[in-house]
């Protein structure tokens, strides 16, 4: 399945892409991240994990970044379940569009979209 998920909101693209594109900061509006290993700019080919409530930890491998089309893909893995999710901001607009077994794509998508609302607020000034 897949599904796309947007939120619009007063930050503009190139606050929302440095709150995007730096791992340390995906806590600062993503609550389902409590750190992200390893901590940096995302680029293409970077491993690593992400630390979610609860001890749960999902495997990453970031398979694109277009830093000048406010866009970045990744691969994310939580034992046997595999999500494909792209990223993009633009004109005060974050959207991610997931991809994976229906039921956790809905199982995901209501904290992603607080993630994204929080992303276009939080990014602001």
């Amino acid at each position: 399945m897949r599904t796309r998920i947007e939120a619009r909101g007063p930050a503009d693209s190139q606050a929302m892409w440095a709150a995007y594109s730096h791992t340390s900061r995906w806590r600062t509006w993503a609550p389902q991240v409590r750190r992200v290993d390893p901590e940096g700019p995302l680029v293409t080919g970077m491993r690593g994990v992400v630390h979610g409530p609860l001890w749960s930890n999902a495997r990453f491998e970031v398979t694109s970044v277009d830093a000048s089309a406010g866009r970045w893909t990744w691969r994310v893995r939580a034992g046997p379940v595999r999500l494909t999710i792209d990223h993009e901001v633009a004109d005060g607009v974050a959207a991610v569009a997931i991809d994976g077994p229906a039921p956790v794509v809905l199982a995901y998508a209501p904290m992603a979209r607080l993630a994204l609302e929080r992303l276009v607020r939080s990014a602001h000034g």
